[in-house]
């Protein structure tokens, strides 16, 4: 029997046409705090957390407006929301961020560490500032964050009525923690880094119950790497490294995201999980290995 044939997606038409259903009530009463919650990824996973059921607070470096209409999105879903502007590279705008957020809410129960960028370079013409740039924001400013977040944990410790566990953090990585990326090392490298940050805090803090894990995503449609997927050429080029033949959406990490951090993966501890549809398969090797 002939097989139908395959219509590849174009950036117009490249979404999935099935909805995804509504997020069940699994965060009831705890309280998120997302870093770079303003746009793309940390967005999507700002509004997952509130249509599960948490309050939460939105953690932004620019773009008031932005943060704002996040916010105004969370809150209409029936939680507490709210914008706090601060630099995750910075020590104490971190902790000033944590004790201002807590005094709000009373606790933060969850940490999704997400803020990050690219400061892209062939690594001969790599500057000191974006290097630095780089791991200070992606790799610093998730221990800054994860480091205020497990203080509040151990101090508040388990609430069995809320969770199982005493505060849950997802460290967002990259499919580049695993797959080298040539004129883009200080990204691959923050990455790198926070796989083994990660796996060194799960470690430690377990014992506590404190569960720590990293979500990897792969292509996904977001403002960071726009000219990646917005002409059909680019999209095809893209493509090439991904089997299952789309790019990824925001909502796809949301909706992990939102599972990840409930009872309903409490016995998750110190694992990445990769979104990429695929990528992490090396699917050049499907015809050449």
């Amino acid at each position: 029997m002939p097989q139908s044939p395959v219509i590849a997606p174009t950036p117009t038409a490249n979404r999935d046409p099935v909805p995804l259903p509504p997020l069940p009530k699994l965060l009831t009463g705890q309280v998120a705090l997302v870093t770079g919650a303003n746009s793309g990824i940390g967005a999507a996973v700002a509004l997952a957390l509130g249509q599960a059921g948490a309050h939460v607070a939105v953690n932004y470096v620019s773009g008031d407006d932005s943060a704002a209409a996040v916010v105004a999105q969370i809150a209409a879903t029936g939680v507490k929301a709210k914008a706090y502007k601060a630099d995750v590279s910075d020590e104490g705008q971190v902790q000033a961020m944590f004790a201002a957020a807590i005094a709000d809410f009373g606790t933060v129960d969850i940490l999704i560490a997400n803020a990050g960028l690219q400061r892209d370079s062939a690594f001969t013409s790599m500057t000191m500032a974006e290097w630095q740039t780089v791991l200070n924001v992606n790799l610093t400013g998730q221990f800054l964050c994860s480091r205020e977040a497990v203080k509040e944990f151990v101090r508040r410790g388990v609430v069995p009525e809320v969770s199982r566990a005493a505060g849950k953090i997802i460290n967002m990585s990259s499919v580049h923690q695993v797959i080298p990326w040539g004129g883009h090392v200080n990204y691959a490298t923050s990455k790198g880094g926070i796989h083994m940050m990660m796996e060194s805090m799960a470690q430690e803090l377990a014992p506590q119950r404190i569960r720590i894990n990293a979500i990897a995503p792969g292509a996904i449609r977001t403002p960071i790497n726009t000219e990646a997927w917005n002409t059909p050429e680019a999209y095809d080029r893209l493509m090439t490294l991904v089997p299952y033949g789309r790019i990824g959406e925001p909502e796809d990490i949301a909706q992990t995201a939102a599972w990840l951090v409930s009872d309903h993966a409490d016995y998750i501890v110190g694992t990445t999980i990769f979104i990429d549809g695929g990528m992490t398969l090396y699917p050049g090797f499907a015809t050449n290995g």
